[in-house]
């Protein structure tokens, strides 16, 4: 009998490498391996013991294989489609976007005109204390400060761009590091900011917009502002 298992291995409904190449090759192997299973079906027939006749159990389960992997096919070509559609659909609201700010769940910022915006939110109860650390591009440690509210909720963090030195950092992109504790322990924070989306990258599988400091995913946009 045909195995199946080359033609299941690779198609569970949903499965993120399934696509519309994929599913013509799977058709055309199905069909391949039918047409095999009919020539075998018929040379036994042909050649069987009349007075001993063949079992039809097994040619009956393989027909049931032949419909459920056929099936499978199908939901899998309806599942391609119903992705396409959402990319488009993601791509036409990613384009809306060009040109609006959106808050953002990020760390990084882009440092322009001597000022940089970051809001870091507190859990219920606040904080003991805050310490922000700013790091330029490299990693390096170039602006704290402990002189932060530290009450639950969202507070707007301005950097003017001095470093602690006195110097003046360049423009470019920065990080925020925030240590918040309460009765010793750590406590989670979430750190967000406002960017201006300058354009959308369609190189991946999903869109992702544009801005000053990188490329964002959607799932990082909290709102996008008119």
């Amino acid at each position: 009998m045909v195995d199946f298992s080359t033609i299941n291995a690779n198609n569970g409904v949903g499965g993120a490498t399934t696509t519309a190449s994929q599913s013509a090759s799977d058709t055309a192997s199905l069909a391949n391996n039918f047409d095999t299973f009919l020539t075998l079906l018929t040379a036994q027939l042909q050649n069987q013991d009349p007075l001993a006749p063949m079992d039809s159990t097994q040619f009956t389960q393989q027909l049931v294989q032949f419909s459920q992997v056929e099936q499978q096919i199908r939901t899998n070509q309806q599942m391609e489609s119903l992705v396409g559609q959402f990319q488009a659909a993601s791509a036409s609201a990613a384009l809306s976007y060009l040109g609006k700010d959106a808050i953002v769940e990020a760390d990084e910022t882009y440092l322009a005109g001597g000022e940089a915006n970051w809001a870091y939110v507190l859990p219920d109860g606040g904080a003991d204390s805050v310490k922000i650390t700013v790091r330029d591009s490299a990693g390096r440690a170039v602006y704290t400060t402990e002189d932060l509210p530290i009450t639950e909720g969202e507070h707007l963090f301005t950097w003017n761009g001095v470093k602690t030195n006195g110097e003046t950092a360049a423009d470019g992109v920065y990080t925020l590091d925030i240590e918040a504790r309460m009765d010793g322990e750590d406590v989670d924070t979430l750190v967000r900011v406002r960017e201006t989306i300058m354009g959308v990258d369609f190189s991946g599988t999903s869109p992702s917009i544009i801005t000053p400091s990188g490329i964002r995913t959607f799932d990082k946009i909290r709102s996008v502002l008119g």
